[in-house]
């Protein structure tokens, strides 16, 4: 029996999830669906452009399986731009990380969940 997947921390959710070649309707197309943690290695690598044991670091997995993870995003978004094809965002074995903050107005340090933090929500301080 295989191991069950460790879950991959993932610091951003995306607002947008679906993205589709224009013109078509989304009903008549194929999908690919990248999970979020391979959204997640795709940002760190190809956006902040970290180092693979760095992002590695950050999603809390070994370099290999950072590298299968990444391997994996790249061949799905590959295939979803040569072969037109939808690309929904979803799913996964992930976890969200939680960042520390620190509040503006009287320094006060608190975790809150990233993807409130990316999605503009801000976050309010618990004083």
């Amino acid at each position: 029996m295989p191991r069950p997947p460790k879950r991959r921390r993932v610091e951003f959710v995306p607002e947008v999830t679906v993205f589709k070649p224009a013109g078509i309707p989304l009903v008549d197309m194929e999908e690919e669906t990248l999970l979020l943690e391979e959204l997640e290695a795709l940002r760190l690598k190809d956006l902040e452009g970290l180092e693979q044991e760095e992002c590695a670091d950050r999603m809390q997995v070994s370099r290999p399986t950072f590298q299968r993870v990444l391997s994996s995003a790249r061949e799905k978004v590959s295939r979803a731009l040569v072969e037109g094809k939808a690309i929904r965002i979803e799913g996964g074995t992930y976890r969200l990380a939680a960042w520390r903050l620190r509040c503006g107005d009287c320094s006060y340090e608190f975790e809150a969940p990233a993807a409130m933090y990316h999605r503009g929500a801000g976050a309010a301080c618990p004083r």
